[in-house]
């Protein structure tokens, strides 16, 4: 895991001591609120629906045992006793005072952790595979290369006012589980024919009003290579982006404009004029950042496989659990370990002090004091023995972080909606609670099997709505709050865009309206293998439509 140099230290200190005179200049009365908005967002902070939020940057989504212990020190101290972890790896705090923030921001610093950059047009928090340098179908891991991204672009001066804000993902293997394909900048780490390793580079994806599936403009990119092409993407867009209409500011825009042809020869235009610059990568420096995110020294451990049947058969919770929740890692002694934030009837991504410290601790002991945060709202425990896993179910269970839903109907990503957000036009969260109550047998839950659900309260997509297999996006009518279903999206490899279904449905209606998707997809399946996605791709939207619209029409 990346540690602070002396460049990170010195530049975060000052920041904190620079934003605790702008807080005392806005207390006094000194700065107005519209004077103080930019120096606020600069330091990852909001003033939401009832409250001022601050968010935290959880770079590529991994973080230590310390780190967890004071996150949950702040929920506790600043905070009402929680945090919110979001579909950016970040956190956020809804409740911290505006007086208490530089010393929240201290408390960060003293653990090497900021709030830089979270918002504002500037490049975003850069975030990665949740599993990564665990997974066994992993080609490389990608958090060194989001590590250096992240040093270039801290504080970047020709990058800190973009059109608008800018978001990377980069991921190390096949299946793609960081969505780079819905990215202003998407990396997709792998190796040519000759064994190197390179990046297949996505520009243009996104979701918000105008949703797109990023364009591939180069299938190999040499690794010395990546901040000198990077910077060309993005001066092009600096150049060029627009920035008199922000809802068409954003690269994807750009790109869909110009054409991807024309991007493509500007970009390689603009590079070529850097590409032997002081930015092109010597490999001694990649292996200097690569050797902090090496493997750990795992043991052997094979017993645990015997352990491990045995009380799958004594319990068959437990054996659900590790079914839905563990997924194989690079050592077969191993597993990856998902802690899902989403019990039945709860909100989505939001953890108690209690927990985080909970979760801190099982990291310390038994995951080489190490925890993933993952863009669909749960945390991860990276390196966990087989022989551990009854251990940490039981410590898991301990505080209703067993939950055995991974990937499933009520593994549901959620934005905070209209109980939080000042941008949203509907609640998102009981809308979320709803349906997994719904759903929450686990029964019901292994026969519909993998069916990932999205919410967003408003366009902006949050909740990344549009690449859900179920995607509902909620939206405000005469004062009423509709939610409108898209069908068929999809976050990974073969990323798609959701189809709207149609007209939207009440508070009232939703769920039911989600139910009878799933019912009749589970009458047109071929069989219990075939997933939803797979079903919808194979028929199209028609019977989904028809039972949505046509039969309730008839039954009305």
């Amino acid at each position: 895991m990346y540690r602070y140099d002396e460049f990170d230290h010195a530049f975060v200190s000052a920041r904190v001591e620079q934003f605790k005179d702008q807080v005392e200049r806005r207390l006094a009365g000194e700065l107005t609120e519209e004077q103080f908005r930019p120096l606020r967002l600069m330091n990852g902070v909001y003033l939401q629906l009832h409250a001022y939020m601050l968010r935290v940057a959880i770079p590529y989504g991994t973080l230590s045992g310390r780190q967890m212990h004071k996150l949950a020190h702040i929920a506790r101290r600043y905070d009402r006793g929680y945090g919110h972890f979001t579909t950016r790896q970040n956190i956020q705090y809804n409740w911290p005072a505006l007086s208490d923030m530089p010393a929240v921001l201290d408390e960060l610093a003293s653990v090497e952790m900021h709030a830089l950059q979270t918002s504002g047009n500037c490049i975003r928090n850069v975030t990665a595979d949740h599993f990564a340098g665990a997974a066994a179908d992993e080609v490389a891991d990608p958090r060194p290369y989001a590590e250096i991204l992240r040093q270039w672009s801290s504080m970047h001066p020709e990058f800190s006012y973009l059109p608008r804000k800018f978001k990377i993902a980069v991921t190390g293997a096949d299946r793609d589980r960081a969505a780079i394909q819905v990215h202003d900048i998407g990396l997709h780490l792998k190796k040519n024919e000759a064994g190197e390793l390179g990046f297949a580079v996505y520009i243009g994806g996104g979701q918000g009003r105008t949703p797109m599936v990023a364009k591939k403009i180069r299938d190999f990119l040499p690794i010395e290579d990546l901040l000198t092409y990077t910077t060309a993407i993005v001066r092009v867009y600096n150049l060029h982006g627009r920035r008199d209409n922000k809802y068409k500011a954003r690269i994807k825009i750009l790109v869909h404009e110009t054409g991807t042809e024309e991007i493509t020869r500007q970009v390689e235009a603009e590079w070529q004029a850097i590409k032997d610059t002081d930015l092109k990568m010597p490999q001694q420096d990649v292996d200097a950042i690569d050797n902090y995110f090496r493997m750990p020294d795992l043991p052997q451990r094979p017993e645990g496989w015997s352990q491990l049947a045995i009380s799958r058969k004594a319990d068959p919770s437990f054996a659900r659990w590790v079914d839905q929740n563990v997924t194989p890692h690079k050592n077969p002694d191993y597993g990856v370990v998902t802690i899902s934030l989403k019990p039945i009837g709860g909100i989505p991504g939001d953890a108690t002090d209690a927990q985080m410290d909970l979760v801190a601790d099982i990291a310390e002991k038994f995951s080489n004091d190490e925890i993933r945060v993952s863009h669909e709202q749960n945390l991860v425990l990276p390196h966990v023995a087989i022989a551990d896993l009854r251990i940490v179910y039981d410590l898991l269970l301990t505080d209703g972080l067993a939950t055995a839903n991974a990937g499933l109907i009520t593994d549901i990503i959620a934005c905070p909606g209209l109980d939080y957000c000042a941008l949203a036009n509907a609640r998102s969260i009981p809308v979320a609670q709803r349906i997994s109550e719904r759903f929450g047998q686990p029964e019901r839950q292994a026969d519909i099997g993998e069916l990932k659900i999205k919410i967003s309260g408003c366009i902006n997509a949050c909740g990344h709505h549009h690449v859900g297999h179920i995607g509902i996006l909620g939206v405000e009518k005469k004062g009423e709050e509709l939610y409108q279903i898209s069908l068929g999206g999809s976050g990974d490899e073969i990323c798609t865009i959701g189809d709207i279904t149609g007209r939207g449905f009440s508070s009232e209606e939703i769920v039911d309206a989600v139910e009878t998707i799933v019912d009749r997809y589970l009458l047109v399946r071929t069989d219990k293998e075939e997933t939803f996605l797979a079903t919808y791709r194979r028929l199209g939207a028609a019977p989904f439509k028809d039972a949505l619209y046509n039969e309730t029409a008839n039954a009305a």
